[in-house]
């Protein structure tokens, strides 16, 4: 699916939200300008400066809005690749750096696994990762 085709409905589904507080910013700039508070004209900028404000927001709330079709948390980690940093086995623990985090790791089934080597996450129980070698 293309991004063109995916951001149409998160787009949608941002305004949607931000329809109420438009509404109560022009129905409180309303009552001001009905006040004499402020000018119409005056009103309209602070309107358009609201308007603004959210399409501003929107690219880093954007994935808020994005549907829930992926695994979130820990278990999006189940796939990714790492390297080892320190070396781990069955029973021994090492720690494996994921992108900019370091995870706490075993390896059951690969015994030995040493430190450079690029491993695959197979599952997560807690905070530690279960891992594999990944072949070349």
């Amino acid at each position: 699916m293309s991004r063109s085709k995916r951001s149409i409905p998160v787009f949608a589904r941002y305004w949607l939200f931000q329809l109420p507080g438009i509404f109560l910013a022009v129905l409180a700039l309303a009552v001001l300008v009905h006040w004499d508070l402020i000018t119409t004209g005056l009103a309209a900028v602070l309107l358009g400066f609201w308007v603004l404000k959210d399409l501003a927001m929107f690219p880093f709330l954007r994935v808020g809005y994005e549907p829930a079709g992926r695994p979130a948390g820990a278990d999006a980690l189940v796939g990714a690749v790492g390297v080892v940093r320190e070396p781990l086995g069955a029973e021994r623990e090492g720690w494996v750096r994921l992108g900019p985090e370091l995870w706490r790791a075993v390896s059951p089934g690969a015994g030995e696994v040493p430190a450079g080597s690029r491993v695959r996450v197979v599952s997560v129980q807690g905070l530690v990762l279960s891992v594999e070698r990944e072949e070349a």
